[in-house]
């Protein structure tokens, strides 16, 4: 049989990895045979997220192959392979690993930082940030440095002053042109910009030029300005913009654009039809595209050409929306105004700090771009304007103004099918519509059939809105049912529960639930309701099987299976002897301590077994549990308020000890986060929490319905100069109103825009009882306030409850898969732990514990040779075979988060098949035959379980493990 003609991509990043994707999914692998060189050792990577391998985490997750991609499609993959040379003539490649020749060549090799040539520019004085490699070098430069500069107010220079300030330095941020994000933001964006990153403490510095970097003397370094100032530094990373790699293309004769870059057609083409370039190397109508989104496009481009399919790459939206150094920034369409005649809306709050810019076209009749700075919740709506020139509303400010009753909504029905709601996957509305009028009835189906709401997620908002709304025109009812367990909504269980009396999930299912064990949506809802009616203790055995992870072990899972520990700190007041203590135990426990944005401490690492033990000291020292693994209240955070503050006219700290101390353990339907300032400097950021209270001269102003998530939102004033017993008084009916009628996982922040009637309607039922029910209310707060207790104390007291916190029940090693963050030596993607084979064994039934180790209707997990064995025991059988008892083993190690997890996953059933749900990224896997649900090439290994005279035994089952007994191994 003859030999394949070979395609060669030339770069292994983001844009280099998705065009292999892309042409798997046109076939061409069948055709051709398609190798991949990369010049780094490293797995393709998500570069857009870098910076949170700066903050020690597993950069596992960055990697964007997928377990056995390459092999599985019969790609070849070339790691830490230089190309050094392309003979056209020949139709070949010198590589390090020799010649290969081609049919087809695609060229993606990116680009590089630009380091200008500034006298002095080497070592620490001349770090860039672009690869693991790079942000090695940072890291160890700052090991021994105080002061960090970056040199470019960019993207990512802004992304590299963060990482410098994670590794807590001072840190500086020099930009040559008079305002930050030149490129994207205007002058008053710009400056609005400057003024959020100075209040986080970075010293900004515009319309600074550097002349040169000579040594310091307080400092490693100096530099040198052209007005003769100067600033010391121990290290400067250079982020002055980027420059294509091109030279391969230069070396063999290819068009270059002038200012660098392969110069391409609309196919993406080269001026040799055999060669095609993409992303950052490519130059076309002399542009270069410095955002991942435009590579995207040019791939799919180039997969659609080579399978004889007609398209085109036309250019790119640069619109962007970012949270930067936790600032939202969004820059959408013409930002800056150029087209000729442009009109300009402008809003400016000096308050928040928030800027918002307006552009429409000089005959006022489509909006062509917008600057955010401070708030991106009116990105989506505003780049729809513009993509799809939809026509202005009458007042066009509105767009930009604060969101009152009036403001401007977009519906789904004025987007055109053109619209695109997923960016990263170029999903339209019209192909949403097709979805649906192909058998989509749901989200699930939705994402799995579009691909949309599967990259970053920020389209799910739009997406869901448009996908009811155009189930509803085509005359089908939406299903507003929690799952398919409960045909209520979460509102109207909650109601059922409170009603008729009832406390456990399994009444709750008998009287109105439609059979079944449940599942990872509505048991951890069930349970939030039943502790926020009845405040029992979640440690109760009967409420064990219907919590998340972190509920269940009091303690956030973080992505490699360990977790974090956050002791309660009222109002950020803290004594020296308990500051001494929470370093006494992150020192002893090796656990990597961090200061939260709401005043407390974390401490990342713990493992499962060592949670009881490092609350058994906390809880001596004093402390108790802080519920951020829970749906309740966090954190109230305050200022210094008048006791040490010249500005501050109300003890803002003894208020958040009050509200503190009062609303801890409250579970609600998401969340909830509160703030005390001692005046209307706001230093305590009250506006932006759930609840945020604010001191006045004569008492206090109560805001509520901040957000300062995903979806930022500003609270609103609820009112003003009230006592400290009203504010009370309002905020327990408040926060019981918002528990009794908001949906599952619902922040306050969206409940309030979706509550008809608005502020003025929750005004009325909450200050003037127009509804009739503020004494039940506050009787209910009450009852919480008044058997509030610390859920691990009550643990630490109770030696059944302290064997669920056991790595493995039959055996008393650590997880050995587990190493202590951050080691960025063992954690590196070209460091990856290797395949290998699972034991077959055992061939006959062998012993693992015994039943009293089994949790019923949860799991636990049993250690076998090597291999760690999740055991999920149900003691009253499964849908279609009740009665019977069935206890199920699988593999523990989850193949999408790499880390061993599943024995710690919600159990439960979907569409009658008994389920487990990952405790990271709820992937659902059948117990029966370790199938994943979302991705059937995924695949948990099975082994016969059973009990037997109070043991329970497992043997291998040789069929299930057919073409799937590997896993990642643990050291």
């Amino acid at each position: 049989m003859a030999l394949k003609q070979n395609i060669l991509i030339v770069g292994n990043g983001m844009v280099g990895h998705y065009c292999a994707e892309q042409l798997v999914a046109h076939g061409l692998n069948e055709q051709y045979a398609i190798h991949v060189f990369g010049s780094e050792h490293h797995l393709a990577y998500d570069r857009v997220h870098l910076s949170e391998y700066m903050t020690g985490q597993d950069p596992v997750p960055l990697t964007l192959h997928k377990d056995g991609f390459h092999d599985a499609h019969g790609l070849l993959l070339h790691l830490g392979k230089h190309v050094h040379a392309v003979n056209r003539a020949e139709k070949t490649i010198e590589t390090d690993d020799g010649v290969f020749p081609y049919h087809t060549l695609i060229l993606a090799t990116g680009s590089y930082p630009f380091v200008p040539p500034i006298p002095g520019n080497t070592g620490t004085a001349g770090l860039v940030y672009r690869t693991f490699d790079d942000l090695d070098a940072i890291h160890a430069a700052a090991t021994s440095a105080k002061h960090g500069v970056v040199i470019g107010g960019g993207l990512l220079g802004l992304e590299a002053a963060n990482a410098l300030r994670q590794l807590s330095l001072q840190t500086a941020v020099i930009e040559f042109a008079p305002h930050l994000m030149p490129a994207q933001l205007d002058a008053e964006g710009g400056e609005a910009l400057k003024h959020r990153i100075e209040d986080l403490g970075i010293t900004v510095l515009t319309n600074h030029a550097t002349k040169e970097i000579i040594p310091g003397e307080t400092a490693r370094h100096r530099l040198v300005f052209s007005d003769g100032s100067f600033l010391e530094t121990d290290l400067v990373v250079f982020s002055a913009g980027i420059r294509p790699v091109d030279a391969l293309g230069r070396a063999c004769g290819l068009d270059i654009a002038p200012r660098g870059g392969i110069v391409i057609d609309n196919c993406c083409q080269t001026t040799d039809p055999s060669i095609f370039a993409i992303g950052e190397c490519a130059s076309w109508e002399g542009q270069v595209f410095g955002l991942v989104a435009p590579g995207y496009t040019m791939a799919r481009t180039v997969a659609a050409t080579l399978a004889g399919e007609e398209t085109a790459f036309t250019g790119a939206d640069m619109s962007t929306k970012l949270k930067l150094l936790g600032v939202d920034v969004g820059s959408i369409g013409d930002a800056r105004g150029a087209e000729p005649g442009s009109k300009n809306f402008r809003f400016i709050d000096e308050q928040t700090g928030s800027y918002r810019r307006l552009v429409v076209s000089e005959d006022g009749s489509r909006v062509t771009g917008a600057v955010l700075v401070g708030d991106n919740s009116y990105y989506d709506t505003i780049s729809q304007y513009v993509q799809n020139s939809i026509k202005l509303p009458a007042d066009p400010a509105a767009l930009i103004l604060p969101r009152g009753e009036s403001a401007p909504l977009l519906g789904a029905d004025a987007l055109p099918d053109t619209a695109t709601l997923c960016s990263c996957h170029n999903v339209t509305k019209g192909a949403v519509c097709a979805a649906i009028d192909g058998g989509c009835t749901d989200m699930s189906s939705l994402k799995q059939s579009t691909k949309a709401c599967t990259g970053c997620g920020g389209c799910a908002g739009l997406l869901k809105s448009v996908f009811e709304a155009e189930l509803q025109n085509r005359g089908i009812s939406v299903d507003r049912s929690l799952c398919e367990h409960f045909s209520y909504t979460r509102q109207e269980l909650y109601s059922l529960v409170r009603v008729h009396n009832i406390h456990t999930f399994q009444d709750l299912m008998d009287q109105h639930g439609n059979g079944g064990l449940g599942c990872d949506i509505c048991k951890p809802a069930v349970g939030s309701i039943l502790a926020s009616a009845w405040n029992k203790p979640i440690t109760d055995p009967l409420y064990i099987p219907l919590q998340d992870t972190n509920d269940t072990f009091m303690a956030n899972m973080q992505k490699n299976g360990t977790y974090s520990v956050v002791p309660r700190i009222a109002g950020g007041e803290i004594t020296p002897d308990k500051l001494i203590v929470l370093g006494q135990v992150a020192k002893k426990y090796a656990l990597y301590t961090k200061i939260t944005g709401g005043q407390r401490i974390d401490l990342f690492g713990a493992q499962l077994h060592q949670l009881p033990d490092i609350w058994s000291e906390l809880l001596e020292a004093g402390f108790e549990t802080g519920h951020a693994y829970g749906k309740s209240t966090r954190t109230v955070k305050s200022c210094v308020g008048s006791t040490w503050c010249r500005y501050g006219v109300q003890d803002s700290v003894g208020k958040a000890l009050d509200l503190e101390n009062r609303y801890k353990g409250l579970r609600a339907p998401h969340k909830l986060k509160f703030a005390v300032s001692g005046c209307t400097r706001e230093c305590a950021e009250a506006q932006s929490k759930d609840v945020g209270v604010i001191a006045t001269e004569n008492g206090w102003n109560l805001y509520v319905c901040g957000n300062g998530g995903m979806r930022p939102r500003h609270a609103e004033l609820f009112a003003t100069d009230i006592d400290s017993e009203t504010l009370l008084k309002y905020i327990d009916r408040f926060l019981m109103f918002y528990i009794r009628t908001a949906d599952k996982l619902q922040r306050t922040s969206v409940w309030r825009e979706n509550l008809e009637g608005g502020l003025s309607y929750l005004q009325d039922v909450i200050i003037h009882d127009s509804l009739g029910i503020c004494d039940e209310l506050e009787k209910q707060m009450q009852a919480v306030v008044d058997s509030y207790e610390c859920e691990w104390k009550g643990v630490l007291t109770d030696e059944d409850k302290l064997k669920r916190f056991r790595t493995f029940v039959n055996d008393t090693r650590p997880d050995p898969a587990i190493h202590t963050l951050p080691e960025r030596e063992q954690t590196r993607p070209a460091d990856m732990p290797k395949e290998r084979a699972l034991p077959t064994g055992p061939t006959e039934w062998t012993e693992l514990c015994t039943e009293r180790d089994l949790v019923p209707n949860s799991g636990v997990v049993a250690w076998y040779d090597g291999a760690q064995i999740a055991l999920f025991w149900l003691p009253d059988g499964i849908p279609g075979n009740p009665g019977v008892g069935r206890v199920f083993a699988v593999d523990n190690h989850d193949p999408f988060s790499q880390a061993n997890v599943i024995g710690r996953g919600l159990v439960g059933d979907l569409k009658g098949q008994p389920v487990v749900a990952s405790p990271l990224y709820k992937q659902h896997f059948r117990l029966e035959d370790g199938v994943c649900l979302e991705d059937q090439s995924k695949k948990l290994t099975v082994w016969k379980a059973r009990l037997n005279n109070g043991k329970v035994e497992i043997k291998s089952d040789l069929h299930s493990n057919t073409g799937h007994n590997t896993l990642m191994a643990d050291a």
